[in-house]
């Protein structure tokens, strides 16, 4: 194929997701059969879902196009709601999760990240849960005894997007990290979903790292032990939905449709039935035009919600990782 046939060639359309539950249903959506390499656990209860997807082994990495290692995803639409009560439960419901993913020792440092861009607000969830997350590592040896047992060094700090700060977050958490020697990086970032009723209602929690800014499409270098030469927790949740995504999926349900109202071997079914993902790719594209993979949908509430979810998520961190704190005291030293 030479250049010119080559900027020719039709793009391929992808579902964008950030999710591994979601990255599950893609990868089985065309068998029946387990995926090999994939093991999932799920707790359905009244006001949440939690779901366990494990990835054991190359096989099941390719199959489902993430890194080995462990998802955790709590899925509740009491999320997005101001219900105090339930929120409790989920914080502490979280806190559990983040303490069998961390496994803290005493005197352990803790390093907690919040990525994304504070002016934008889908983006803005690291930073706001940095925002209240109670920092100790510089009250070392200065609080009463009491007190000191009850709290671990934890350090915070939100690093911009290099669009503010001209510099690669990588570059900025990676001389943090060589300058403290924290023994966890716990890190916090919005996510992209490709399915809108997740949006906001979802927290995703793993021990795979993580890589600033590709729930929009822009990966930078990633953040991950590889990388840092320390465990990393990722902590996230979809504040956005591809709008080609969505699309794809409202063409899908109304193709569906019309191939069931068409009556079979008739000329109309056939090309229906027929119609390639490349074709649909290009009918997404005339009907977005520039912003084709590149426009991203979120609610009009996103404000209010982002503040929840950050309190929700900064709380439960900080049950997580001191061990004098619970949920009756948490507004004592955050806020």
């Amino acid at each position: 194929m030479n250049e010119k046939d080559e900027k020719k060639a039709p793009q391929t359309f992808s579902v964008r997701t950030d999710l591994a539950i979601e990255a599950r249903e893609l990868a089985q959506k065309d068998t029946t059969d387990t995926l090999e390499g994939v093991a999932v656990e799920t707790d359905e209860q009244a006001d949440y879902s939690l779901t366990h997807v494990h990835i054991l082994s190359p096989e099941g990495s390719a199959r489902m196009g993430k890194p080995m290692g462990h998802y955790i995803t709590l899925e509740s639409e009491k999320l997005k709601e101001n219900d105090a009560d339930c929120h409790e439960k989920l914080i502490g419901l979280l806190a559990e999760q983040i303490r069998s993913l961390a496994k803290p020792k005493r005197e352990d440092c803790i390093l907690v990240i919040g990525l994304g861009n504070w002016n934008i607000t889908p983006d803005a969830l690291g930073p706001k849960v940095i925002s209240k997350i109670l920092v100790t590592r510089h009250l070392s040896g200065t609080l009463p005894a009491e007190i000191e047992k009850a709290v671990r060094p934890v350090a915070a700090v939100s690093p911009g997007v290099m669009g503010i700060t001209g510099i690669e977050t990588g570059e900025i958490v990676k001389g943090i990290v060589d300058k403290l020697h924290p023994s966890l990086l716990i890190a916090i970032d919005a996510l992209a979903a490709r399915r809108s009723n997740r949006i906001n209602a979802a927290i995703q929690m793993s021990d795979t790292g993580v890589a600033p800014g590709a729930g929009v499409g822009n990966r930078r270098m990633l953040l991950d032990e590889a990388h840092l030469g320390i465990p990393v927790i990722a902590i996230g949740v979809p504040t956005v939905v591809d709008a080609a995504t969505l699309v794809n999926d409202t063409m899908d349900c109304i193709l569906e449709e019309m191939i069931r109202q068409t009556e079979k071997g008739t000329a109309f079914y056939e090309t229906l039935a027929d119609l390639e993902q490349e074709e649909k790719y290009q009918m997404i594209a005339e009907i977005l035009g520039p912003y084709t993979g590149n426009l991203f949908v979120t609610p009009k509430e996103v404000d209010a919600v982002v503040d929840r979810l950050a309190n929700i998520i900064a709380n439960s961190i900080n049950i997580a990782l001191h061990p004098g704190i619970t949920l009756e005291d948490i507004n004592k030293y955050a806020w």
